[in-house]
């Protein structure tokens, strides 16, 4: 039984923070929308992300909660109730297939890897950050680099390439993040809010590699326990503000660059505009 419906779906790979943010914008403005990633992904603000969906079945993020599925029926059902976001750990190329999606969105924010050409997937794609460039990997650009620019719209040429450098919090940048010095699973009992002291082991890699805490403060970002990550991955990152650090709900760049996709939806043309919700009742 396929999912496809008669509206018009946004389909959003990755279930990062960014990814998360732009489903969540797009759910309450009333576009009936999925979200896609691996079934186990190695997502580091997941206080700030659906990711963990994934894993348990089900997530919150700011009072819009999602739900993992397994089958295209559940997938239609969820589709048709527009009460939860539907999560997808599938194949991809079978759920595009399946779902005929009217615009696609790249949120997986793969910031060293050049993209695959996406532009024939839906009628709109739409890329975010760097190594996509608009009219050729997609239809779209949003920026997602920090400054005046971000969110900002691109319809011909790249986003701004790679810094290299987190944006820095209470002074502090890439030192307040842990990175995986190599390949394998990740291992924690730790939790993202909990309260680390500098030089606390918080996790391994393959119980065998310790990674501790680079400084004193609060977890922002952890990876999920079990999950196997890539070398050079970043895998852990405290915030140095402590009990004063915000770790859960919607981020301040997620949302600038969830608001900058919403805006290429709304401009790409005037077919793209979302459909009512009570109008999407019936599939």
């Amino acid at each position: 039984m396929s999912p496809r419906t008669d509206r018009p779906v946004v389909l959003v790979r990755g279930l990062g923070d960014v990814g998360s943010a732009v489903a969540w914008h797009l759910f309450r403005a009333g576009w009936p929308v999925v979200l896609h990633d691996s079934p186990q992904p190695a997502v580091l603000r997941r206080g700030m992300a659906l990711a963990d969906a994934a894993f348990d079945g089900a997530a919150e993020l700011a009072g819009i909660h999602a739900r993992r599925v397994e089958t295209a029926a559940d997938l239609r059902r969820l589709l048709a109730e527009a009460a939860v976001i539907p999560v997808v750990t599938g194949p991809f190329e079978r759920l595009v297939a399946e779902l005929a999606p009217r615009v696609l969105v790249d949120a997986r924010m793969r910031k060293r890897t050049v993209p695959e050409v996406q532009r024939g997937l839906a009628p709109l794609t739409i890329g975010l950050g760097p190594n996509f460039v608009a009219g050729e990997t997609t239809h779209l650009v949003v920026e997602t680099s920090w400054g005046e620019r971000l969110g900002a719209v691109i319809r011909h040429g790249a986003a701004l390439p790679l810094r290299g450098e987190p944006r820095p919090i209470a002074g502090i940048g890439r030192e307040r993040c842990v990175y995986a010095p190599d390949a394998g699973r990740f291992r924690t009992a730790y939790a993202i809010g909990a309260i680390v002291a500098r030089g606390e082991t918080l996790a391994t890699i393959d119980g065998v590699i310790s990674l501790a805490a680079p400084l004193a403060g609060k977890i922002r970002g952890l990876v999920r326990d079990g999950v196997p990550v890539a070398k050079d991955a970043k895998v852990i990152e405290i915030d140095p503000r402590g009990e004063e650090a915000v770790v859960h709900g919607l981020g301040e760049r997620p949302r600038r660059i969830a608001e900058g996709v919403m805006r290429a939806i709304e401009s790409a043309a005037p077919a793209q505009a979302a459909p009512p919700r009570a109008a999407a009742a019936t599939p």
